[in-house]
């Protein structure tokens, strides 16, 4: 094992209302271990009530931004804890992203997709699930050509809300083109450890997909999506030995909205087995997250 590299760079607070635990707790899971630092993410406010059971509220902005601040000075010199956001992409909605990310200096900001709120249901699906997941997945290249996210979380979320019509040979095609867009933008892509956990199990995107992500050139980050503190690194050994799997050479870290290529196979030497098996794939609370369950995010 060598010094720590890696951060956990997608988990949340309970200010979203479906994640437990003090950002101090998420830290103390993070250095025991092996992790260098952690980037807290948690859902990010919008306008006008929209999805408002599963994210923080417009007036507890500042808290959170506080709270993350607060824990990364107790933890100054023992773990690296930095603030981001995870932001949603919603046509319609852009601006009012824009300004939320020009308001703070976020250290990382990851871009989703969350076809399974109300709101995306009542705009967006249609009787034909392949049609959801072909308007899904033109949205994925939509978000990242807004320029606003540095990297796209769960890139292949829809499956776990059309599991029975999920076909990855037949949507291939739509995918391939969603990501020739998004590697002409030079924004990233998030290895999502916590797919494990949903409707399919498996890391999302399908290896697959990472296939193709490698071909195109398009950097990965790596994230739990922690929603407890014992989700933090979760499958991390896993994660970056498939993406070695699938052509990967480097994992991807922001900082200060910049990108940083890490070595797999130097980021798996800074990790102990021991340590990182604790981090179980096993969640009782987002078991089933295939579910249309606004919670399971």
């Amino acid at each position: 094992m060598t010094e720590p590299l890696l951060y956990e760079s997608h988990c949340h607070t309970p200010l979203c209302k479906h994640a437990i635990g003090d950002p101090s707790e998420y830290a103390q899971v993070a250095l025991n271990r092996g992790l260098k630092g952690m980037i807290v993410t948690c859902h990010n406010p919008m306008p006008n009530g929209f999805s408002a059971a599963v994210r923080m509220a417009e007036s507890e902005f500042d808290r959170y931004v506080q709270w993350v601040g607060q824990t990364a000075e107790l933890w100054k010199g023992r773990l690296d804890v930095r603030l981001g956001l995870e932001a949603d992409y919603f046509v319609g909605h852009e601006s009012y992203v824009q300004r939320q990310l020009e308001h703070t200096d976020f250290q990382f900001v990851l871009g989703s997709v969350h076809p399974q709120i109300s709101e995306y249901r009542e705009r967006f699906w249609h009787p034909d699930p392949l049609q959801v997941q072909r308007i899904y997945f033109q949205h994925l290249a939509a978000s990242a050509e807004t320029g606003l996210f540095d990297s796209l979380a769960h890139p292949d979320l829809i499956k776990n809300f059309t599991a029975s019509a999920w076909h990855p040979d037949e949507m291939m095609p739509d995918i391939l083109r969603a990501l020739d867009r998004i590697a002409a933008t030079g924004t990233a892509m998030e290895l999502n450890t916590s797919g494990l956990l949903k409707t399919i199990p498996e890391m999302n995107p399908f290896p697959e997909m990472l296939v193709e992500i490698s071909k195109r050139g398009i950097p990965i980050t790596l994230g739990a999506d922690a929603h407890e503190p014992d989700r933090v690194g979760a499958g991390f050994i896993q994660a970056l030995r498939l993406l070695r799997e699938c052509g990967f050479a480097d994992v991807s870290l922001f900082l200060e909205r910049k990108r940083q290529p890490i070595s797999i196979d130097l980021a798996i030497a800074s990790l102990s087995p021991a340590d990182m098996t604790n981090g179980s794939i096993t969640d009782s609370r987002h078991v089933g997250s295939g579910s249309t369950n606004q919670a399971d995010r």
